[in-house]
């Protein structure tokens, strides 16, 4: 055998190896296993893993923005007619969210942390100057103190004669710092001289700057991958005491920052949100890219706070049990020192028309209103989310004010998991790249094997030829010899 043909032998022999090799571990997904179990094992709150630092502090930046519903006609209002409001906003504020105190517990498996949160004002993401811009709404410390004592005669003759002494109506007109960040409330002062555990300041975000309001107890995911970040307890409570229903008052989920890697598209990822004082879930909406990582968009879907006739789930968010509102909004009062605070999406947005119908200046619409989270499926990263939210007083359905949470991965965040992603599917495809070797050794070896049989067909005819030939030229010779004779 020619050292040709043991060449190509030699192909044929590797290019086989190499399809059976590489189909082999294809179909046994043998290498997208070692992938997977590799991420379940770095994506865990250990230290050294890849995401502890980045989950003690978060490098992405996170912005909340203000938007108010300044009421235009509160004389009007009060003699019955519709409120007319004007969206006033944004006021942006960089929120920085470091986990301090952190402490590993029951030997890795779990992990306590504070979630303390501090706001930096951005004024060049901003409409105005929040000390000077000044807006008209709700009187909300005067609103819940009349809910408080409506019940009582005597108690609310007091309070009606120390709104009149503090000229307190139902509506306010303050700057929109003093009505985020606190102020001293004439009316709330009063009482507070009577009953000195009442607060006389108030604020929608009152000593939330810099305080540790939330403590958490998560799962480290070491045991298992799907408990990753999931909460255990949060300030001291594994459940809630405030609904009326056992469902109701569990501490589902994660936090809404973190979620475990692999994640699927029919998957339901529960989210306890402390805004809303209880767990939500989300379900995948579509896929996405951001800054080249592709994800899964999740959303709330519209029976998270739909009314109980649409989700007889939600019956165990009314308080008093039987006391519901309508779909897309829930009552909040027991877990904000029982004031009269509903929540919705802004605008309304996915509850019955009649709320929305309800104030003139409503107009809500899926991209400038829904909450949602874009995850990118490997590693469960978010690296977009938007967050929004509207506070209501009842008050014949006047709205109070919104709140829009945004944050997008940053550049140098983005660039490590596109370059994890990268290696991740090189090693999860590296069968393929076995298929595509032995593919192309393959057509090498066909051509080759065509080429050597056309050879060696061509080889005999070549021999009849040069035989022939041969035969002409002695014939041709004696033919000259003889006739020179």
């Amino acid at each position: 055998m020619t050292r040709r043909s043991c060449a190509i032998y030699a192909t044929g022999i590797v290019c086989a190896h190499l399809l059976i090799v590489g189909i082999a571990l294809l179909v046994a997904q043998v290498f997208q296993t070692l992938v997977q179990n590799r991420l379940k094992k770095e994506i865990t709150l250990t230290e050294g893993s890849r995401v502890f630092d980045t989950w003690k502090n978060p490098p992405p930046p996170v912005y909340m923005q203000y938007f108010f519903f300044n009421v235009s006609n509160p004389d009007e209002f009060m003699a019955g007619k519709k409120a007319v409001v004007t969206q006033v906003g944004p006021y942006t504020y960089r929120e920085y969210r470091p986990r301090e105190n952190v402490t590993f517990m029951e030997n890795g498996s779990m992990v306590s942390a504070f979630s303390p949160k501090t706001f930096v004002f951005r004024p060049d993401l901003s409409v105005g100057d929040p000390e000077v811009d000044v807006v008209t709404t709700v009187n909300i410390p005067a609103v819940a103190v009349m809910n408080k004592v409506k019940d009582s005669f005597w108690m609310s003759t007091l309070v009606s004669g120390m709104m009149r002494t503090t000229k307190a109506g139902i509506f306010m007109t303050r700057p929109v710092h003093e009505i985020l960040w606190g102020f001293k409330d004439p009316l709330l002062s009063k009482i507070h001289k009577m009953k000195p555990e009442i607060e006389e300041y108030f604020g929608l975000m009152y000593m939330k700057n810099g305080s540790l309001d939330d403590h958490f107890v998560l799962h480290t995911g070491e045991k298992d991958y799907m408990d990753y970040t999931k909460i255990f307890s949060w300030n001291g409570k594994s459940e809630l005491k405030w609904w009326t229903s056992n469902q109701s008052n569990m501490i589902n989920g994660t936090d809404g920052s973190t979620f475990h890697p692999l994640l699927k598209r029919d998957e339901r990822l529960y989210i306890f949100s402390s805004d809303l004082c209880r767990s939500i879930h989300v379900s995948f909406v579509k896929d996405v890219e951001v800054k080249g990582i592709p994800a899964y968009r999740f959303a709330p879907p519209r029976d998270v706070l739909a009314s109980p006739e649409e989700n007889p789930a939600n019956a165990g968010f009314c308080v008093p049990a039987g006391n519901c509102l309508g779909t897309g909004v829930i009552k909040v009062s027991v877990c904000r020192k029982d004031a009269p605070v509903v929540i919705s999406f802004p605008h309304f947005y996915l509850a019955d028309k009649k709320y929305a119908e309800g104030v003139d200046g409503m107009s809500p619409n899926q991209e400038d209103h829904q909450t949602y989270l874009d995850l990118n499926p490997k590693t469960g990263i978010p690296v977009r989310a938007s967050k929004r939210a509207q506070i209501n007083i009842i008050l014949n359905k006047i709205v109070s004010g919104c709140t829009f949470q945004t944050v997008v991965i940053d550049n140098a965040s983005a660039a490590k998991l596109r370059k994890l992603l990268l290696i991740s599917m090189l090693m999860s495809n590296f069968p393929l790249l076995i298929i595509a070797i032995g593919a192309i050794m393959l057509l090498i070896f066909i051509v080759l094997m065509v080429r050597a049989r056309r050879k060696k067909v061509s080889l005999p005819n070549r021999s009849k030829i040069f035989n022939k030939n041969k035969m002409v030229s002695r014939k041709s010779l004696y033919m000259r010899f003889h006739d020179a004779k």
